[in-house]
């Protein structure tokens, strides 16, 4: 998300009737996107209507409870199981907060894997870890693997395409694929993978391909149940038609909820009709798949990569901290989502992976109490 932005065309855009929330990438020409829904709306009404009853997930019980992972109450076993039947806790119990997008560029240790996981697990009471970035040392998926499993935490994986164009995203897919199906614990704490982020909006493919990237490695990951998916913002896809072909493809919707970007940003409590105006249209699109926040939130500090498209948005912590009580506050509303509610993550861990976006500073500090509802 490190993109550099600027605020030409900020009147235009003011003069649109709804905008979505979003950031330029190495550009200064910010977009503008309509929902085709009216924004005054209940964001999530007409879910069962939306699209053909979606397949199955893949890898997933019907339990709900402490029995399956990675609920709270869940103890992992003392050896790999030898099947994934049951073990996956249902589509339907993942809404509210999940967990933390975790910036790896750093190349994190064993040992530092261990003790942020255990910290996102038992501080916060998050599921799921969704990765951002990339480490390419040989080996690391498996780091993070076992630091999952041994913390008792969901992962989505990434293949990071990063800013600057080229194809090392085929070594990092491939090096993932390895580790999936060698990893005998792999597809036991992996919940998905992403391609990311935001190969759309980057123009990293053209949507046909990315969809036939997306059915390839779903093929790949077939036999160990592992599902596939693209994060991306809604103006990603919108901006390329739709890109419905990519909707189709994936197993799941990962969407990018970056509202301080958009032209009518202002506070951080006052963003929900910008996130209504993204829900409304990956409902209308997404045939009814579960959908989560990847990468959510509001920062508390700019940067040359971070800045504003609206010369009202509010930067600060008090404003991070906003945001993220505004979404919890919308608990009841977001449970409505396909498939039992959408599940959001908060973007970042710490500030020391992206400032001004972690829930700790650069220092190992909580910038503010972050103690956000896991059900409602």
């Amino acid at each position: 998300m490190t993109h550099t932005l600027c605020v030409l065309g900020f009147l235009l855009l003011l003069s649109l009737d709804l905008i979505s929330a979003r950031h330029v990438t190495r550009s200064c020409h910010p977009h503008s996107s309509r929902s085709s829904g009216n924004s005054s709306a209940h964001p999530l009404s007409g879910v069962i209507s939306v699209g053909s009853a979606p397949p199955p997930a893949p890898a997933t019980s019907t339990n709900g409870g402490s029995s399956c992972f990675p609920s709270a109450g869940f103890v992992m076993p003392s050896s790999v199981p030898s099947s994934t039947n049951g073990w996956w806790c249902s589509p339907n119990t993942e809404y509210a907060f999940l967990g933390f997008s975790y910036e790896v560029s750093a190349c994190q240790s064993a040992s530092k894997l261990n003790s942020d996981f255990a910290d996102i697990k038992h501080t916060f009471g998050s599921r799921y870890v969704r990765l951002y970035g990339a480490c390419d040392r040989a080996g690391f998926y498996d780091d993070i693997v076992d630091a999952a499993w041994a913390s008792g935490l969901g992962v989505h994986a990434l293949i990071w395409f990063g800013f600057d164009g080229g194809d090392q995203w085929m070594a990092r897919r491939d090096s993932l694929v390895s580790s999936l199906t060698s990893n005998p614990k792999a597809k036991f704490v992996t919940r998905g993978v992403q391609f990311g982020s935001e190969p759309l909006f980057d123009n990293v493919l053209p949507h046909e391909q990315l969809a036939a990237q997306v059915i390839s490695l779903k093929s790949k990951l077939r036999d160990v149940g592992i599902p596939v998916t693209v994060s991306e913002l809604a103006y990603g896809y919108q901006e390329r038609g739709g890109a419905q072909d990519v909707l189709d493809a994936i197993d799941f919707i990962n969407i990018h909820m970056l509202p301080f970007f958009s032209a009518l940003a202002t506070f951080g409590a006052a963003a929900w009709p910008l996130l209504e105006i993204d829900m409304n249209w990956f409902i209308e699109h997404g045939n009814g798949k579960k959908m989560y926040f990847d990468e959510n939130g509001w920062p508390s500090v700019t940067s040359p990569g971070v800045q504003a498209n609206s010369i009202l948005a509010q930067c600060s912590v008090a404003n991070e901290e906003a945001y993220f009580s505004m979404l919890d506050s919308h608990c009841e509303d977001l449970k409505l989502g396909p498939q039992g509610g959408i599940g959001w993550f908060a973007h970042i861990y710490s500030d020391e992976q992206e400032p001004g976006y972690g829930i700790y500073d650069d220092k190992g500090n909580k910038k503010f109490p972050f103690k956000p509802r896991t059900s409602c």
